[in-house]
């Protein structure tokens, strides 16, 4: 008779495995967030200040 007892050992470990993955993944985007999140905020501001100035500019024309 076959043993598959060792493919539902590794089914779980594997699922560790990819939780902690995710988990790894999360605390990189955010800490990249907490580190960058301001200067993105300010160049998104700025872009549209730039588009608001360039819409009026050609609104007067």
């Amino acid at each position: 008779m076959l043993n598959f007892g060792w493919l539902k050992r590794n089914k779980g470990q594997g699922m560790v495995e990819y939780i902690l993955i995710v988990a790894v993944v999360i605390g990189i985007v955010f800490g990249a967030y907490k580190l960058m999140g301001g200067t993105v905020k300010q160049k998104f501001q700025d872009a549209n200040k730039s588009i608001s100035n360039e819409s009026a500019t050609t609104e007067k024309l």
